[in-house]
Parts: C-alpha cells; structure tokens; sequence
C-alpha cells in the first residue's frame, strides 16, 4: 500500500503544483486513498519531496529522483557546482557551465527529469536543453534558479 502511495504521490506532484500537505492528502483521497495529515508528512519526509518557489509567494512539492527511486541530492550539488548562466531562445534553454562540466550538468539535468525537458545536448561549457514550451522554459528556468541560489 505504501509503495502505491508513494507512486501517486510522485504523479501527482509531477501533474500538479501542490503546495500543502492538506492539498496533497485531498488529492490522494480523491484517487483512493485513506490518509491522514500524518501519513502525509511521514510520506514527504521518507521521498525526501521538496517545496520549490513557483512565482511571488507560491510554492509547490518536488520529488528529485534516480531512476532507482533515490533522492538526487548529488544532482544538484552538480547543478549548483558547475551552473553559471542560462538564457532561453524560445523552448530552447542554453545553459553556460564552468569549462569541462556541461557534461555532467547536462546528465545531471537529465537524471532529475523534469516534465519540460525533453533532452540535452551538451558541449564543454554550453548546454542546448530542449523544452517542450515557451511556457515551460519559463517555468525550467525558476526551477534552475532556486535550485542554484
């Protein structure tokens, strides 16, 4: 039971910006659930989910995961260690690395798999990260910068 939880969980954070535990609980009944409030917080602590600035005063969960179901801390220390600069051309997102490391940034941005991305090609210090939108290179670029700052 608890590991299909925890998959909804996932789903419904990556489909929907959530922002409370009591907003998640309602979800997660309304697909079938029993939860408490309890169960909730114990689950976004066991996923390791973290709340990521959507705009002036708005948050929402995020789950960073390997694809072995781990959290991918290590990802973002990459990201933070090796990010200069981004800048978009419509829905693509260029993004300058510190030289010899867009390579890892890019497999790191690719490991923490963000619905908008669709891909990275990357070369010594610049990343070509296709986006699926304008819209939602908008929304990839907020993440990155509350991820690095």
């Amino acid at each position: 039971m608890k590991k299909s939880r925890h998959k909804k969980i996932i789903e419904l954070i990556q489909k929907y910006d959530i922002e409370t535990q009591e907003e998640l609980a309602e979800r997660l009944r309304a697909a079938g659930f029993a939860v408490t409030q309890a169960t909730v917080s114990r689950d976004i602590r066991e996923l390791k989910l973290s709340k990521l600035s959507t705009g002036p005063g708005r948050q929402k969960y995020i789950a960073m995961l390997k694809e072995d179901g781990t959290s991918g801390d290590k990802y973002v220390r990459v990201l933070k260690d090796g990010f200069l600069s981004m800048d978009m051309a419509q829905n693509i997102l260029v993004v300058k690395t510190v030289s010899g490391m867009a390579m890892a940034v890019a497999a790191a941005l690719d490991a923490m798999r963000f619905p908008e991305v669709v891909g990275c090609i990357a070369g010594d210090d610049t990343i070509f990260v296709a986006v699926r939108t304008v819209e939602h290179t908008q929304m990839l670029m907020e993440k990155i910068r509350s991820m690095t700052n």
